[in-house]
């Protein structure tokens, strides 16, 4: 319980010092493209491995929600999704991740809620071995699928959903706000982060010090959330609380 009011007086203390500004966003007819990153079974499925929920997550529960409900109003309108499918190789590590999503476990595949989307119009799915969708988007080719996607359909918006807020989420994002700055994608404009449709992770100190963990690897859920938001909205990311 003292664990729980001191997360809660933290993640007030970061509102209040470093505050974000949410709000509606009204989406570009025919010009709004969906982003979902790693809503898989490693990530979001109960006990699907060692970076997955070990218990129903409310957090992550309204993020597969939200997402479930924006795509498939993506899918009536027409409009393109893009999912990153993280999956990895056995023996290739992540440092400074143990393994996790490994291809043929089925941890690297959609949440059950989800699956639904492997077979739906306009969506493409792309398998990545790192953090940051970007990069892993990028192919031995050295074309990029993702930023083909956003070109081909010449979009000018970008809403991005998933998990982890903080991490893959916040390095997509911020990649790809670089990468519209840079002229990589010409026509993209706006690139939404939609609040209710991303979560990550919760580790509080309590149980990082009887695993025997470093406490650096502490990540309460609420902060670390918030933390992410800060750090995308100060770059230049627009925050959503709902998209019209």
């Amino acid at each position: 319980m003292l664990d729980l009011l001191v997360r809660d007086d933290a993640l007030d203390t970061l509102r209040r010092t470093f505050p974000v500004a949410v709000g509606a966003y009204e989406m570009p007819a025919g010009l709004t493209g969906l982003v979902i990153i790693d809503e898989v079974n490693g990530f979001a499925g109960v006990g699907c491995g060692p970076l997955a929920p070990p218990a129903p997550n409310a957090q992550i529960a309204r993020m597969i929600d939200e997402t479930d409900r924006l795509a498939r109003r993506f899918v009536e309108a027409g409009w393109p999704i893009c999912a990153s499918l993280d999956s990895h190789d056995p023996g290739k590590p992540e440092p400074p991740y143990p393994p996790h999503c490994i291809a043929g476990t089925g941890h690297d595949e959609l949440v059950p809620e989800l699956k639904w989307l492997e077979t739906a119009p306009n969506t493409t799915l792309i398998a990545k071995d790192c953090i940051n969708f970007f990069v892993g988007a990028t192919g031995k080719d050295g074309k990029n699928r993702l930023v083909d996607w956003i070109n081909r359909h010449r979009l000018e918006s970008v809403v991005t959903v998933g998990i982890c807020t903080d991490i893959c989420v916040m390095d997509f994002v911020l990649t790809l706000l670089s990468a519209r700055n840079h002229g990589m994608v010409p026509t993209l404009k706006d690139v939404v982060v939609h609040e209710p449709g991303c979560a990550t992770y919760d580790l509080p100190m309590e149980a990082v010090r009887e695993l025997g963990l470093p406490e650096t690897a502490a990540h309460p859920q609420g902060p670390a959330h918030h933390m992410g938001l800060y750090m995308m909205a100060s770059r230049g990311a627009l925050l959503s609380d709902a998209v019209r």
